[in-house]
């Protein structure tokens, strides 16, 4: 890894297929690294390629009976970008395909990629808007593969998100002022069944023009694994989806907060399934603690930056919230890739690639439609910011 450099803010508009020529032209270098890194891993699990193209043909068919203009897309970034078609789906499934992968060749995999997600709701922010953010704890090297995509849609909200180059969506937020953001969860019902692309779920429902829409992708889509998914609207609202591949649970905000790390905490979840997530993650626990516990203290005045020094934790260092690079179980290094912090109301997300070794942030913008600047009178509509 070179230096700490800002992530690249790549601009598309047009169709889907046009979207994807411009991201795989323009984000080339970052698309190719990105291959390489889950290629790699996947080699050193003992797998190549051709393993991954029988598990993505299943997976391509399914994604285009749900969603066919993103079968267009993908197909398209790998043209732009010159790479085949996939090698694009393999970073838009890596988490389903490398699992799926591992566990076929090595057994249950390791170095899941955890979070920490928050919400604070307008009653106790010091501007009377809604704040959303996480930590990205992954591969340290995944700071120099992520992009930050500003999509102009013509057919629904645009979209502003944090991804790994060559994705369709990590986290973020559209122009109707929903937002997304998601934790690592495992459960014993995991693998059981295929399903939709986690991060392709995100990207669906970002799309949506409702609230509600969104939550609905999430909730119903079938899932491969589980996972956390917080959303927000900037009208004042969160909700937390706990995942199994097969059911949903909600956790509504508590005091004016969600904060979720990587274990499960739906008492009905519990009482209904395994958590298995702790066996690799037990620092889940006190990193949901510490950071609920600073926010609480922020009484009804949490700003941005309160939600920053609660990412910036360091108990139990190295596995804290903020995470430096350390050599993992099979030899990558992970580390909290990056903080994203969202103001959805004002349009602006701020990311800070390796908060551990790096104070340096960047803020992006995308321009709000107009129900959700005047939404909040305490959010100020900013002018568009390139990285």
């Amino acid at each position: 890894m070179n230096s700490v450099e800002p992530f690249p803010l790549i601009e598309l508009a047009g169709s889907p297929r046009e979207r994807g020529l411009l991201y795989g032209a323009r984000a080339k270098d970052r698309i190719h690294r990105s291959i390489a890194l889950y290629l790699g891993q996947l080699q050193a699990a003992g797998c190549e390629l051709r393993d991954i193209a029988v598990l993505a043909h299943d997976f391509r068919k399914r994604i285009g009976a749900w969603a066919p203009d993103f079968v267009v897309e993908m197909e398209a970034i790998a043209e732009g970008a010159g790479v085949d078609a996939a090698e694009i789906l393999l970073v838009n499934a890596r988490t389903e395909l490398v699992q799926l992968a591992k566990r076929n060749r090595a057994g249950a995999a390791d170095e899941p990629d955890g979070c920490t997600g928050v919400v604070a709701l307008p009653e106790i922010t010091s501007t009377g808007e809604l704040l959303h953010g996480q930590t990205w704890d992954w591969l340290a090297e995944c700071a120099d593969t992520a992009v930050v995509l500003r999509i102009r849609r013509d057919d629904g909200p645009d979209i502003l998100t944090f991804t790994e180059a060559g994705g369709m969506a990590r986290n973020g937020f559209n122009s109707v002022g929903t937002a997304i953001t998601a934790n690592y969860l495992e459960s014993d019902r995991d693998y059981r069944t295929t399903g939709l692309p986690l991060s392709l779920i995100r990207r669906k429902a970002l799309e949506q023009e409702h609230f509600a829409q969104a939550v609905k992708v999430v909730a119903t889509t079938p899932k491969s694994t589980s996972n956390n998914m917080i959303l927000s609207t900037a009208h004042g609202f969160a909700v937390d989806l706990e995942c199994a591949p097969d059911e949903t649970f909600t956790i509504t905000p508590q005091d004016g907060l969600i904060v979720h790390a990587n274990h499960w905490q739906s008492p009905v979840a519990l009482a209904k399934l395994k958590e298995m997530g702790l066996h690799n993650m037990p620092d889940s626990i006190y990193r949901d603690f510490v950071v609920r516990r600073y926010l609480r203290a922020c009484g009804a005045a949490v700003r941005m930056e309160d939600l920053k020094e609660a990412f910036s934790d360091t108990l139990g260092l190295p596995f804290s919230v903020c995470r430096p690079p350390i050599s993992g179980a099979s030899g990558n290094l992970s580390a909290t890739v990056a903080t994203v912090l969202f103001r959805p109301a004002a349009g602006l997300m701020e990311v800070t690639p390796l908060p551990a070794i790096n104070k340096s942030s960047t803020v992006y913008a995308l321009d709000m439609e107009s129900s959700v600047r005047t939404a909040v009178p305490g959010a100020r509509q900013v002018a568009a910011v390139n990285a």
